[in-house]
């Protein structure tokens, strides 16, 4: 059976039952439906440990992260264990488009799968319309007699959609004429892309995130000074429009444990894991907590360690690197990662080896959990039971899209051993630095690259930056997800390479500065055949194609 099918046959149970299994009663949720809820009880003191997800580096169709989080939840659960799982909502934009939705697959999935890949309980459609909200204030104020002096030509607030896209990346409004605005170049930019998402993943309450919404930086005026959201007085409105999405979702996995689905920040271009608040509500209310981080180690284990622990006090008990024999064999040179190809699999070790070594920077030897496929030879994985074996690192097989919670149970059983070793949480450079150090730290400790170097543009971004008050933040990396380095095409652990700093933007509500490495897209296209193209009811109007 699809996914689709999976989840359509699955019998669900009361989203109060799932609530009760965690002690929160009828007062604490605000329902939609039968089966999903916003928590609306405040988070309450930690109980429970943190076990973070991440993986290897990815070949084009993904290797699994939210299907193995969810399996290992299952398979907590099936050890007695009081768990529950906090990943991020999924947006149309992939959905639509190429990758695909984001609540599990197989036999690890959460539930309702339709309504949390769609429209879910309205929570990116609200970040959607503060947003713009936002763009529609900074644009009547240029109509209005522009009493801030606002230059048209820094305005770097950017409108958005939850979409895939390519038309809208830019355009100019304004035309017409005299009572339609001032003419000016804008663009798009995807709604998990803007900096209102990645505020309201890691904003702690509502003061918080009106505090954090004021800061937006919107652009400059004719000479040079900053213009925020807060000197346009659009915060309190946008504040309106977010409360409710505010409050963490909770559904359930297939086998009916608890599941925190909330926000959701890209990993290259964002720090890419769910809200803060959903994680901290989890870790109240469960005696362990599965979360994950986008893409790899070097994207979204990197900035959850150093943004999201240093900004929430969060301390993950074990971390799990996620691999698969397919990536493998892509990262040692097979020209098809589909078929058995050992000697490709040895070499693709190296790009294995470079994750461990990230996860060691932050004082966590991993788990590494190979998350299987239909294909895996197994001469294949004797390869990496061995690799694994001989650099003393723990070890285990999921089979949880085929199986579930059963299916994770010799990892789930190798993650309670690494929850118990003491760790150290061991930040990878100090916010006193400058951006500069920090970006270098990263790439050549990170990345294995050799040094950086900048673009004028890019200097100038920073200098500015550190002048406006935003030299002690961390420093976000948008790169390409599929290389270690800046370069898509460098597969495997690339050496002797150095990495380029194009731009530098300052997210100020976030907290972060962003540098890009490389042509990154805010907005992506549709490719030639649309996952779209694919979707339809049938004739009894069941959904049919989504996966």
């Amino acid at each position: 059976m699809t996914d689709l099918e999976i989840a359509q046959r699955a019998t669900l149970r009361p989203v109060a039952e799932i609530a009760a299994t965690l002690g929160l009663g009828p007062d604490d949720l605000f329902t939609y439906g039968p089966h999903m809820a916003k928590v609306v009880r405040p988070p309450a003191a930690q109980r429970g440990k943190l076990i973070l997800v991440t993986a290897i580096t990815p070949t084009p169709a993904g290797e699994g992260k939210t299907t193995l989080s969810i399996g290992l939840t299952q398979a907590l659960g099936h050890l007695g264990k009081r768990a529950a799982v906090a990943i991020r909502e999924p947006s149309l934009g992939p959905v639509f488009g190429i990758k695909g939705g984001a609540a599990g697959g197989g036999r690890s999935q959460v539930l309702p799968m339709e309504e949390i890949n769609l429209h879910f309980t309205g929570d990116f459609h609200a970040i959607t319309a503060a947003n713009n909200l936002l763009a529609a204030l900074t644009d009547n104020h240029l109509h209005q007699g522009n009493a801030l002096g606002l230059d048209p030509r820094q305005i770097v607030h950017k409108r958005a959609l939850d979409m895939n896209d390519r038309a809208l990346r830019n355009v100019v409004v304004g035309l017409g004429g005299r009572v339609d605005g001032v003419p000016r170049e804008g663009g798009f930019e995807l709604t998990v892309a803007t900096e209102i998402m990645a505020i309201m993943a890691l904003s702690s309450d509502l003061a918080d995130l009106q505090e954090r919404l004021g800061r937006i930086l919107v652009g400059y005026t004719y000479d040079g000074q900053p213009i925020t959201a807060a000197d346009l007085k659009a915060d309190g409105a946008m504040a309106v429009l977010l409360k409710q999405a505010l409050h963490p979702n909770l559904v359930q996995t297939l086998e009916g444990q608890a599941a925190f689905v909330h926000m959701g920040p890209f990993g290259n271009i964002a720090h890419g894991t769910n809200s803060v608040r959903a994680t901290r509500l989890a870790l109240g209310l469960a005696d362990y907590v599965v979360t994950e981080a986008g893409f790899a180690t070097d994207l979204g284990m990197e900035k959850y360690f150093n943004l999201v622990c240093r900004q929430a006090g969060f301390q993950p008990a074990a971390v799990v690197l996620l691999a698969t024999i397919r990536a493998l064999r892509h990262h040692g040179g097979a020209a098809s990662y589909a078929e058995p190809n050992p000697e490709a699999v040895k070499a693709g070790l190296a790009n294995l080896d470079k994750h461990v070594e990230n996860a060691r920077l932050f004082g966590h030897t991993p788990v590494v959990a190979l998350n299987r496929f239909r294909d895996d030879s197994a001469a294949e994985l004797e390869i990496l039971r061995a690799w694994a074996a001989e650099r003393e690192v723990p070890f285990a097989v999921a089979d949880v899209w085929a199986r579930g919670g059963e299916g994770g149970t010799e990892l789930a059983e190798a993650v309670l051993r690494a929850a118990e070793s003491p760790t150290e949480f061991k930040p990878l450079y100090p916010l006193e630095a400058p951006i500069q150090d920090k970006i270098e730290r990263i790439a050549t400790a990170i990345y294995g690259a050799d040094g950086v170097e900048y673009t004028q543009a890019a200097v100038k971004a920073i200098r500015r930056a550190e002048e406006e008050g935003m030299g002690k933040t961390p420093v976000i990396v948008a790169k390409a997800a599929a290389s270690l380095s800046d370069d898509p095409a460098l597969r495997g652990r690339p050496r002797g390479f150095k990495v380029t700093v194009t731009d530098l933007a300052q997210r100020r509500g976030a907290g972060f500065v962003v540098a890009y490495m490389g042509s990154i897209n805010t907005l992506p296209g549709l490719p030639k055949q649309p996952a779209a193209n694919r979707i339809h009811l049938d004739e009894g109007s069941e959904t049919r194609g989504l996966f």
